[in-house]
């Protein structure tokens, strides 16, 4: 009579089902705690400019161009700095409103270029109603 090893039959096997959920688990949690606000990331330094402060329309479309020159459209970044990138950006959030102010909001550091490429973009789509962004000039010290 022959007696048979039953280890031998026994196949060793990983079950990935609780791994799998540990990952969906976390990836979870990382999306719900992650914010995704842009503005939030962006910290520009306006140029200084004295004047009377202009009440801002609340349907006026954001430019935002950061100290490296990359364009922020509302909460859209473009995906270059060239002209076409920017009109592609900028009609995907305005579609054919053309009468929206725009405020342009670059940063004191930011290079000429990327304003002048901003206006180029705005110009060649028709909007006409530009406003500059700027922060009040610091109060002069006093002369003792």
């Amino acid at each position: 009579m022959r007696i048979r090893d039953r280890r031998a039959e026994d196949v060793p096997e990983i079950n990935l089902v609780p791994l799998i959920d540990v990952i969906l688990v976390l990836i979870i949690f990382f999306v719900i705690t992650t914010t995704f606000d842009a503005r939030s990331v962006l910290k520009l330094e306006l140029p200084r400019a004295a004047g009377q402060p202009n009440d801002a329309q609340s349907n006026s479309l954001s430019l935002l161009i950061n100290a490296d020159g990359r364009y922020f459209v509302d909460d859209r970044e473009a995906l270059r700095t060239d002209v076409e990138s920017l009109k592609r950006t900028i009609v995907e959030v305005v579609g054919d409103d053309r009468e929206r102010t725009v405020l342009l909001r670059a940063d004191a550091r930011t290079p000429w270029q990327a304003v002048v490429t901003a206006y180029e973009a705005l110009g060649q789509l028709g909007f006409t109603r530009i406003a500059n962004a700027t922060a009040p000039e610091a109060p002069a010290p006093a002369a003792q």
